[in-house]
């Protein structure tokens, strides 16, 4: 790493809960995959209740302030998510609906890079474009190439989550190196 780069705080959101998600080995993946400048943290979200405006009354619940403060904190995020029915699974899109109140949203104006993991062939290819589409309502700067589809994906992880296929590898390797310089141009943006 270059001495004067600072480290970049990557978020990582996994949009599976389940604990053998090969959502969460492609995300474990890209965090193995990125400059030595960046640095990922995958946050647990399990805790987040389904959104309800008579909660939110009383304020944020604990768990999703939790996130949303992280999320402010980090320089990106980067999502990986299964598709449920040609969409977002309901509880992750929950978590957006929750993390996207207020006006201090985090959000805004955050870097996001999306990759997705499926047993099928698309490999979540539709999933990606409905996140997309609820990014952009919420300001994100979602980096839009290279996309990542990981198709075929349980031939492509081992049973301890490793990565066991070169091409999948340096997919997301090239996806975590634009997303670095995506940062940077995301904050030279915000800063003209």
């Amino acid at each position: 790493m270059d001495a004067n780069r600072k480290r970049l705080d990557i978020v990582g959101l996994c949009g599976s809960l389940r604990t053998g998600s090969l959502n969460g080995m492609a995300l474990r993946l890209a965090g193995e995959c990125m400059p030595p400048y960046m640095v990922l943290e995958v946050v647990e979200w399990s805790l987040v209740p389904p959104f309800n405006a008579d909660v939110l009354e009383l304020g944020i619940p604990v768990p999703v302030q939790r996130i949303r403060d992280r999320i402010a904190r980090a320089d990106g995020v980067v999502i990986a998510t299964p598709e449920y029915n040609f969409s977002l699974p309901g509880m992750f899109k929950n978590l957006i609906d929750w993390v996207s109140r207020g006006v201090d949203q985090p959000l805004a104006h955050k870097p996001v890079a999306i990759l997705s993991a499926a047993t099928g062939p698309l490999g979540g290819a539709r999933v990606q474009y409905d996140l997309r589409r609820v990014l952009l309502f919420v300001n994100a700067m979602v980096l839009v190439k290279p996309e990542v589809f990981i198709g075929n994906a349980r031939s492509k992880f081992a049973s301890d989550g490793q990565c066991i296929d070169e091409a999948t590898r340096q997919f997301v390797t090239g996806q975590m190196d634009s997303f670095g310089r995506w940062i940077a141009q995301a904050r030279a943006l915000q800063q003209a």
